[in-house]
C-alpha cells in the first residue's frame, strides 16, 4: 500500500471527496463544487470548463486508491491527471497515431517528447515509449 504522499487526504475519512472533502475539488476555473448548480448553468454561468475535472483531484482520487491497495487504479487516475493538461484534439490525434500501423517509431517518439517536454506529462510519455517498443517487435508499425 502507497504512503500518503501529500497528506491532504486521508481515504477512510474523506471518500468520496466530493461529498466529504468538498474544499479540496475545484474546477480548471477555480470555481468549487457549490458554485455548480442547475439553475447556474441554466442562467449560463457555468461553462463546459467549468465542468472539467483538474490533475488535481485526480491526484488526490489517486492518492486514496493508492491508500486502499488499488495501485493500479491508482496509477490510472494520475495518467488521467496528466492529460487534463493536453488539449481534447491533440489527445485524439495521439489516440490515432497509436492504433497499429498508424505511425513510425519516430513518429511515436515524438510524440512521447512533445508530452514530456510541452505538457509535463511523464507517465505518459513513458507509455508511449513502450508502446513504439512493443509495437516495433510485433510489426505494429507503419512503414516509412
Amino acid at each position: 500500500m502507497s504512503k500518503n504522499i501529500n497528506n491532504k487526504v486521508n481515504a477512510d475519512q474523506d471518500y468520496p471527496l466530493g461529498t466529504k472533502r468538498p474544499d479540496l475539488v475545484k474546477t480548471p476555473t477555480d470555481k468549487n463544487l457549490e458554485e455548480i448548480t442547475l439553475e447556474k448553468v441554466l442562467a449560463g454561468e457555468v461553462k463546459d470548463e467549468d465542468l472539467r475535472i483538474t490533475e488535481k483531484t485526480l491526484d488526490y482520487q489517486a492518492e486514496i486508491a493508492e491508500q486502499k491497495g488499488r495501485d493500479q487504479f491508482g496509477k490510472n487516475l494520475k495518467r488521467a491527471g496528466e492529460l487534463t493538461k493536453i488539449p481534447d484534439d491533440r489527445i485524439l490525434e495521439i489516440y490515432n497515431s497509436l492504433r497499429p500501423n498508424r505511425s513510425t517509431k519516430k513518429e511515436l517518439l515524438a510524440i512521447a517528447a512533445e508530452l514530456e517536454n510541452e505538457y509535463n506529462a511523464v507517465i505518459n510519455a513513458k507509455l508511449i515509449r513502450e508502446a513504439a517498443e512493443v509495437y516495433e517487435k510485433r510489426n505494429k508499425l507503419k512503414s516509412k
